[in-house]
């Protein structure tokens, strides 16, 4: 949730620190403070977004600090304000920390501190991290109070901790909270996200858990905690500044919505062999033997990628003839789940750091079945801690609002159910053609995406409702569902997905003349039912926006807004569909005043529970 930020180096740390934390800000932005030292001890911390803090800094008369740390809050323990705000300092006001995560036995340490008179002013979890290290702190280095205080330490955690005394030094541990250190010329930058490092450097190191590195402008040591010190390898970011960019576009959502033709190609690019009719994915890492064990699939996820992992539940049961469940992954390891031999669990997760899905694999790997991942973030926690997986290679996506990457995941979830059937049923001729199409699908995005205006359009009409309802059947139920929350997460207004033969059983309740039903109907065969609960709407004056083929003049009878899409193969419809949603509720978000990159009370990666 929270970013989190370290520099230390010859630059004016306040500035590199400033300019990391609005590259983190859309992990979260109640609040954001920052602490430098050189000798002494400066924090300045506000309530608000960075924009708050940047104003009240002079940046000419913080020039001398070349050592500091900073943070952007997304509020858990305590509400959003300066005193809650990070940094947090000790009572000798000496040394300083962030954090991200939170810390389950809080109020416990709490306590022992008090009765130590340690006095701990927030209402914050955070805040007790830097007064047991001042404990510590009074007997031991720095490196080593931070090694002892965070062994007393239960939940997860991302911190780095600075002190005037030590001021050449950086301290950064890590579990369960994503941490990494990038290698600069003669300094070193330490963040929760690679954005904030890549202006920087390229070069980096992932933490592990249990992991606390001191790090020096030059040179770094790694210690296990169980282990002591260990060697680290060096890793390489793979894309550059330009990708987390605006380039022109008023928000990052709107920029990634008009990525999707690259992304999606980006997805299938080098996997498919069509001469041969071949899927390709050796980041599976699975024997033919485990192939051909396959029972049973399993999706963990949460939210939009949860919405993914239905479709791939729609598609190997399908084409791969597989069973599959869709399985929420805050609700997985909790209800003690049978998992068999011959089960094969997958993981669905953009950042690779999701907390309730990383949960999830541990669980399944620790009952002995094989966890496969299909991610964005290259050397996330979930890739590592995987037995193989597919990245999906969509590039850093900046808006919360998650739009690219779910076009990517399905893209991914569209190759591996085509890979499972062709082991079973499907002959190479039929790869052959659906590889033929998955090719043609980049286009057809970008054909929809000219039609931005006309949506927008549709958005002007509809921007001042209160409710929607989104309606599909087969494979395109969960693109309502996707469809819904898009609206919901960025513009606030209620909205629900449905199948579209359950609106008799309940949400037909609410259809009136001041509420509209959106409706996903491709020409497939299953068209003509999801006409006829067209007619049940209009029959209650309910509002209709469907889209539909292009060429089929048939729904002009029952629509009022049509948005038409190209037709494609059933399987690839979802890419197709999805497009118009994520538009429309892009435009009723910016016409109703929303930050539509910051939706409120949203991070982008959901690192606790």
């Amino acid at each position: 949730m929270c970013g989190i930020m370290g520099y230390i180096g010859s630059k004016n740390a306040s500035e590199v620190i400033i300019n990391g934390l609005a590259r983190l800000e859309y992990r979260g932005y109640d609040s954001a403070g920052i602490a430098l030292t050189n000798k002494d001890l400066y924090i300045n911390k506000k309530a608000g977004k960075i924009s708050n803090l940047r104003s009240e800094l002079d940046f000419s008369e913080l020039a001398p600090y070349n050592t500091g740390i900073g943070h952007t809050r997304w509020a858990t323990h305590g509400i959003p304000s300066d005193l809650n705000a990070h940094p947090h300092s000790d009572c000798k006001n000496e040394i300083a920390v962030v954090h991200n995560g939170i810390i389950e036995n809080h109020s416990a340490i709490r306590q022992i501190l008090q009765k130590y008179d340690h006095d701990i002013k927030s209402e914050t979890d955070s805040e007790v991290i830097i007064h047991l290290i001042e404990y510590y702190y009074e007997r031991y280095s720095l490196a080593e109070a931070v090694m002892k205080a965070v062994v007393r330490l239960e939940g997860t955690y991302g911190l780095i901790v600075i002190s005037k005394r030590e001021p050449e030094k950086l301290i950064a541990a890590r579990n369960g909270s994503p941490l990494l250190v990038g290698i600069g010329d003669n300094e070193m930058i330490i963040s929760s996200d690679a954005s904030a490092i890549i202006e920087h450097t390229r070069k980096v190191i992932y933490l592990k858990d249990r992991e606390v590195f001191e790090i020096k402008r030059d040179n770094f040591m790694a210690f296990d905690l169980e282990k002591g010190l260990v060697d680290r390898e060096i890793e390489e970011i793979d894309w550059n500044i330009e990708a987390i960019e605006k380039q022109g576009y008023d928000y990052f959502m709107l920029k990634e919505i008009f990525e999707q033709p690259e992304t999606i190609s980006n997805g299938f690019r080098g996997r498919t062999v069509q001469d041969y009719g071949m899927i390709r994915l050796d980041g599976l890492r699975l024997s033919e033997e485990e192939l051909n064990e396959i029972n049973r699939i399993i999706f963990i996820a949460c939210g939009t990628s949860w919405h993914a992992g239905l479709i791939g539940e729609y598609l190997i049961e399908e084409y791969a003839r597989i069973p599959v469940e869709v399985e929420y992954a805050s609700e997985f390891r909790y209800r003690k789940p049978i998992l068999r031999r011959g089960d094969l669990v997958i993981v669905i997760s953009q950042s690779g750091e999701t907390a309730d899905t990383l949960a999830a694999l541990k669980e399944a790997k620790s009952k002995g079945i094989k966890v496969l991942s299909i991610c964005n973030v290259v050397g996330s926690t979930i890739t590592r801690e995987s037995d193989g997986g597919v990245y999906i290679h969509a590039g850093p996506e900046i808006g919360v609002a998650s739009t690219k990457a779910f076009t990517s995941q399905v893209t991914v979830l569209i190759l591996l159910s085509l890979f499972l059937a062709r082991r079973r049923d499907m002959n190479s001729e039929e790869i052959k053609v659906y590889i033929e199409h998955l090719l043609a699908i980049p286009e057809k995005v970008s054909q929809i995406l000219s039609n931005n205006d006309y949506i927008r359009d549709i958005a002007e009409i509809y921007k001042d409702k209160s409710n929607f309802l989104y309606l599909g059947r087969g494979i395109n139920f969960p693109v309502a569902l996707e469809g819904a929350l898009k609206l919901k997460e960025i513009s606030y207004i209620h909205a629900e997905g449905y199948p579209a033969a359950e609106m008799k059983h309940g949400p037909i309740a609410l259809i009136d003349e001041n509420m509209p039903v959106v409706f996903i109907a491709p020409r497939d065969e299953i068209y003509s039912k999801v006409l006829s609960n067209m007619e049940e709407v209009k029959a209650r004056k309910g509002k209709i926006i469907a889209i539909a083929n292009q060429g089929d003049n048939d729904i002009k009878e029952y629509a009022d807004h049509i948005i038409y899409v190209p037709p494609v193969r059933k399987m690839l419809s979802p890419l197709i569909t999805v497009i118009p949603l994520q538009l429309l509720a892009y435009h009723v978000a910016v016409m109703k005043g929303c930050n539509v990159d910051q939706p409120r009370n949203l991070a982008k990666s959901v690192t606790v529970e």
